[in-house]
């Protein structure tokens, strides 16, 4: 979790507070993909039954809508915010950071694809194969990316972003999730 940003009682962070949400989010993707391993093993005593139907539904929601989302807040605002920030200095590190993280994106995406056909004949309450080494390889590979988040760019956003660029992602997120104009 980003130093200095607690998820206590009350209300989930909005765009108000970007970097807070983006922190949410990461937890969000690592109970889906939690739920996404318990699911594979359920298949193979039950089968796809109404459980799995439902279970497999709500990840391939997620991964297909929220997921899709948070890419785009980090890709289309984050990290040429970032990059900004650094404008006039030597920003190596912070472009190499930024590309790394894009191309795991990349990979997460590629990844995903046959979990998502296989969610979408669960769902539909037909036989399919959802291979346990698959699912652990997107989970560990999501784990893996969430941890570089958290611990090398949150933090990082969090001490170069000005308050008006944080303000303008927070704005284009909200954009982005139909919440007015950015």
């Amino acid at each position: 979790m980003v130093v200095g940003i607690s998820f206590g009682p009350g209300p989930a962070p909005g765009p108000d507070e970007p970097l807070a949400l983006l922190s949410a989010c990461h937890q969000r993707i690592a109970r889906q993909c939690a739920t996404l391993e318990r699911l594979a093993a359920h298949l193979a005593r039950h089968g796809s039954d109404a459980s799995a139907q439902s279970a497999a539904m709500s990840v391939l929601r997620y991964f297909e809508t929220a997921a899709v989302l948070h890419h785009e807040d980090e890709e289309t605002d984050l990290f040429p915010a970032l990059i900004e920030s650094m404008a006039g200095s030597d920003a190596t590190c912070l472009h190499g950071l930024v590309d790394g993280l894009a191309a795991e994106h990349r990979e997460l995406e590629r990844r995903w694809t046959p979990l998502r056909a296989a969610l979408g004949e669960i769902g539909a309450g037909r036989p399919a194969a959802l291979p346990p080494e698959t699912v652990q390889a997107f989970a560990q590979a999501y784990a893996a990316h969430i941890r570089r988040e958290e611990d090398e760019l949150l933090p990082m956003a969090a001490r170069l972003l000005s308050d008006d660029a944080l303000a303008e992602i927070g704005r284009a997120m909200r954009a982005r999730r139909g919440g007015g104009a950015a």
